[in-house]
């Protein structure tokens, strides 16, 4: 049965101290709840996270990670590096990752695995730009994104794997896919897993929202039957807000 998941994104957002004041906020107000929650602070707040949030029903993640073991790549962390501080999920193939370091799905397939080699879980991004939804071409950007990073993989695989549709249009930008519009993505992405992995492998599957989810609109993006959850930027960064959208399941 596949579990509801609300995953935060801090990106370039808090130094250590407001890292400490931000978790305790989230500790002090969540309420008892099966969904999972999820923080992303930045790398250099990563130990700091997982100090604080010791036993505490939280899982802390990375932003990202390097497809090497190690080596002469200047300012990465390696997946080594992470679970050696106790990370053991890590965000793949954000679309800002793609947009502004230049991040394909060849390569976002070598990180997959490096990931998978480590035993981490992943929750991979993907999702289509304004000018494909508009040219009626965003389900074959879509499919295409998970075929070329995530479909050599095993069956087995899959349940280290989590999914976050992002429409690239709606990310940071107020703009947020219909409800309906959401609901129809997620359906066509767990068909495909259907199709190509089956049935099983589609129903265990957390598929996650990500684009502009707030409060005011996670309930009912939520109550949709493929919507599993939703991976947060902006109102993760701010307690009440991101526990709001924790408790609209």
């Amino acid at each position: 049965m596949r579990k509801h998941i609300v995953a935060g994104n801090w990106k370039m957002h808090k130094n250590n101290a407001e890292t400490v004041v931000l978790i305790e906020e989230i500790l002090a107000k969540k309420q008892a709840n099966s969904t999972e929650i999820i923080i992303a602070p930045t790398f250099v707040n990563l130990a700091t996270a997982i100090e604080n949030t010791k036993d505490k029903n939280i899982t802390v993640a990375a932003q990202n990670m390097h497809q090497a073991e190690g080596g002469a790549f200047t300012g990465e962390i390696s997946a080594h590096m992470l679970t050696s501080i106790g990370v053991k999920t890590v965000i793949l193939g954000h679309s800002e990752r793609r947009a502004y370091f230049y991040e394909n799905d060849a390569l976002l397939a070598l990180k997959v695995d490096t990931a998978l080699k480590h035993e981490m879980r992943i929750i991979f991004c993907f999702g289509e730009e304004l000018k494909d939804r508009q040219n009626k071409n965003h389900f074959n950007i879509v499919e295409n994104q998970l075929r070329d990073a995530l479909f050599h993989l095993s069956k087995a695989d899959w349940k280290n794997i989590v999914l976050a549709y992002e429409p690239v249009w709606a990310i940071g930008t107020g703009e947020t896919a219909s409800p309906e519009e959401a609901q129809e993505m997620h359906k066509f992405i767990r068909n495909l897993i259907d199709k190509v992995y089956g049935n099983d492998v589609a129903q265990d599957l957390s598929i996650l929202y990500g684009g502009s989810v707030k409060p005011d609109n996670a309930q009912e993006i939520f109550s949709k039957q493929d919507v599993d959850g939703g991976l947060i930027g902006g109102a993760a960064l701010k307690a009440d807000d991101f526990l709001s959208i924790v408790n609209a399941f």
